[in-house]
């Protein structure tokens, strides 16, 4: 872990020493070591958490709800809003396809059980966390079934230093025939680097005097 920390602070910190590759190269160069540390750091935070947060919240979520429109389902996403499903993992899963394709500008996987482990293991480092739904409406311009939320996400990380994430986005929900969601993809108002970056700020008190 330590390595790769190194290894994205020379790439941050000491490219001029050396002809820059193309950006785009060195973008994905960078957060391909920035995803991977941010992940080896919240495995060696989290320690002998993950047994309790697994545990529970997943089954709840299962409950069907009866869907017969776009109306119903933005209706329950409102809801899960409400929740604030990002920072606390409750979310109604049972509007989600199973192999539902979830996306943002990090990472992309398939599978609404996976993505709900995935919220509950991050849930733990939420601090003070909050995201306010601005809008939430259909696409009426689409040829398929599609809502579109916009919202603002403030959180610290319990982490020694305490980074804010502070991220505003869009999420795009397109739904299928039966009305299962079976894409959820972010949008957000920073580069995935800038985002992951966040998480490896550190912010020094101004001594008085």
């Amino acid at each position: 872990m330590i390595k790769k920390w190194y290894e994205m602070a020379k790439i941050c910190c000491f490219n001029r020493a050396s002809p820059a590759p193309p950006p785009l190269q060195f973008h994905s160069q960078v957060l391909k070591i920035a995803v991977s540390g941010v992940t080896e750091l919240l495995r060696f935070f989290s320690l002998s958490q993950q047994t309790s947060i697994l545990s529970g919240d997943i089954e709840k979520q299962n409950n069907e709800f009866t869907v017969s429109s776009v109306d119903d389902v933005l209706i329950i996403i409102k809801s899960d809003y409400d929740n604030a499903y990002f920072v606390t993992g409750n979310f109604t899963s049972s509007i989600y396809a199973e192999d539902c394709v979830f996306q943002d500008p990090t990472i992309k996987f398939s599978g609404r059980e996976l993505y709900a482990r995935n919220l509950k293991l991050l849930v733990p480092f939420f601090d003070r966390a909050s995201i306010r739904l601005l809008k939430i409406e259909k696409d009426v311009e689409s040829d398929t079934n599609f809502l579109r939320a916009s919202w603002k996400l403030r959180t610290n990380l319990k982490l020694p230093w305490r980074p804010l994430i502070a991220i505003d986005g869009s999420t795009s929900y397109e739904l299928d025939d039966d009305f299962k969601i079976i894409r959820h993809v972010e949008s957000w108002n920073v580069s995935a680097l800038e985002a992951v970056l966040q998480i490896f700020t550190f912010k020094f008190e101004k001594s008085g005097g």
